[in-house]
C-alpha cells in the first residue's frame, strides 16, 4: 500500500513538473499572433485548445479574413497566455521567376546633385542658396505641376531672373522656398545649378502574379535612385519583356550582375514602388498558369528551399537553397538568410547577383519569399522577404487604385 501511494506521488509530481516545464515553453512558443488560413492552425491540437476571449471580433473583418482574440490552454484546463487568432482563407498565386524590364516616371523631379552657376557678379550657387539639397523632390514652380526635367530648364530660362516659388518634398513632408535663378554668362540664359532625373529603368525579376486580376509582385524592394539612395516615388511606369545577354560573377566584396535589354513589347502597368517591391497589372496573365498557395509566415522554416530564377536564355529555372535564419519581425523586412547551395547556379552566376531580385522561393509545395538582397562579401548568402508581405501589399496597391478611378 505504501509503494503504491508512493509511486502515486511520484507519478503527481512528475505530471506537475512536466505540466509546469510545458507551460513555460508554451507561453514562449505560443505567438501573440496566431494564423490559421483555412481555419487551420499550426498549435498541436493534442495538447492545445483555443476559444474565444469574448464574443467580440477585432481587426479588418471580410468574408475571408478576420481577427478574433482567443485565449490559448493547455490540456484544455490550464491556461498559458492570450493571443490574436488571424482566421482567412488560403491564397493562391502564380510563381513566376521570369525577368523583365522596368520603365518608371517619378511623381515631380528628383534632385540628384547642386551645382555652381558663373555669373557677371561672380559665382552663385541658387539651389543652395534655396536650401534645395540631393533627394529633394520638386513638385510645383510657382503653379505649374512639374513632370519632367525639361519643365523645369524652361521655366528657369524664361523667368527673366525673377523669384520662383519651388514646392518640393523631404522625407514625405512638402515645403515651400524661394528660388532665386542665376544669369549664366557662359550659357547666356538664366540657370539654377540644378541636376535633376524624371525616370529610370533597369531590370528584375517577378515574383508572382494572380491569374484572376492580373495583379503582379516583383523586386521585394524599392527601386531607389542610384545617386540619391532613396526610394522613387513614382507616377506612372510599365513593365516590358527583356532578355539577358550575359551575367558577371559575383564575389567576394563584388556584387556580380545580370546583364539584360529590353524586347520591346509591354507587359504591363506599373503602379507602385514599395519598401517591399514594385506591383502593377498584367495586361495578359496567363490563365493556364499552375499556383501555389502563399504561406503565413508562420509556416516558413529553417532548412531546404528553392528558387526560381532566370539567368541565361532557358528561361526560369529552379535552384536549390537554404534558408538559414528567420527573422518575422525584422523592420527592414529581411525576414530569412539564405544560402545558394546549387552547384550549377553557383558555377554560373557565383550565387545571388543583381538582376535576381524578386526570384520565388519555394518549401514544402507553397511560396514563402523573395530574394532581396546579397551579402556583397558572400554573394552565395543574401536576404529575403516574407511572400505574405508582399502579396498584402499587392492586395493594398489594387485596392488604393480601386478607390482612386
Amino acid at each position: 500500500m505504501v509503494k503504491a501511494i508512493k509511486v502515486i506521488r511520484i507519478a503527481a509530481f512528475s505530471f506537475v513538473l512536466l505540466s509546469l516545464v510545458l507551460l513555460i515553453l508554451s507561453f514562449y512558443s505560443i505567438p501573440d499572433e496566431i494564423y490559421a488560413p483555412d481555419g487551420n492552425t499550426s498549435i498541436p491540437e493534442v495538447l492545445f485548445s483555443i476559444s474565444p476571449v469574448s464574443e467580440n471580433v477585432t481587426g479588418e473583418q471580410r468574408d475571408d479574413k478576420r481577427t478574433i482574440n482567443v485565449r490559448v490552454e493547455l490540456f484544455n484546463a490550464i491556461p498559458v497566455k492570450n493571443s490574436l487568432l488571424r482566421v482567412e482563407k488560403r491564397r493562391y498565386v502564380v510563381p513566376s521567376g521570369r525577368i523583365f524590364g522596368l520603365r518608371l516616371y517619378t511623381k515631380g523631379v528628383v534632385i540628384v546633385s547642386t551645382d555652381k552657376v558663373d555669373t557677371a557678379g561672380g559665382v552663385r550657387y541658387p539651389a543652395k542658396e534655396a536650401g534645395l539639397e540631393k533627394g529633394d523632390v520638386i513638385l510645383f514652380i510657382d503653379s505649374h505641376e512639374i513632370t519632367n526635367h525639361t519643365q523645369v530648364s524652361e521655366l528657369i530660362a524664361q523667368s527673366s531672373g525673377k523669384t520662383l516659388r519651388i514646392v518640393f518634398e523631404r522625407n514625405k513632408m512638402r515645403y515651400e522656398t524661394d528660388f532665386v535663378p542665376a544669369f549664366s554668362n557662359a550659357q547666356n540664359k538664366y540657370m539654377g545649378g540644378l541636376w535633376i532625373r524624371d525616370s529610370a529603368a533597369g531590370i528584375g525579376t517577378m515574383t508572382f502574379y494572380e491569374k484572376e486580376s492580373g495583379s503582379f509582385g516583383g523586386l521585394g524592394h524599392p527601386i531607389c535612385d542610384v545617386d540619391t539612395g532613396n526610394a522613387l516615388e513614382i507616377s506612372s511606369g510599365d513593365i516590358v519583356s527583356a532578355v539577358i545577354n550575359s551575367c558577371r560573377k559575383g564575389r567576394s566584396g563584388e556584387a556580380g550582375e545580370l546583364c539584360g535589354s529590353f524586347t520591346g513589347e509591354t507587359l504591363g502597368s506599373l503602379e507602385e514602388n514599395s519598401v517591399v517591391g514594385v506591383y502593377g497589372k498584367l495586361t495578359m496573365p496567363n490563365a493556364n498558369a499552375a499556383q501555389l498557395p502563399v504561406a503565413v509566415k508562420s509556416e516558413v522554416r529553417q532548412g531546404k528551399a528553392k528558387i526560381i530564377s532566370t539567368i541565361d536564355g532557358s528561361g526560369p529555372c529552379y535552384y536549390d537553397i537554404e534558408i538559414e535564419q528567420i527573422s518575422p519581425n525584422d523592420k527592414e523586412h529581411r525576414n530569412m538568410v539564405i544560402r545558394v547551395t546549387d552547384r550549377t547556379l553557383l558555377e554560373k552566376t557565383g550565387g545571388i547577383v543583381q538582376g535576381m531580385s524578386g526570384s520565388p522561393i519555394i518549401q514544402n509545395g507553397m511560396l514563402v519569399g523573395a530574394v532581396t538582397h546579397v551579402f556583397v562579401n558572400e554573394p552565395e548568402r543574401g536576404y529575403a522577404v516574407f511572400a505574405e508581405t508582399m502579396l498584402e501589399e499587392c492586395e493594398n496597391v489594387s485596392v488604393n487604385k480601386q478607390l482612386a478611378s
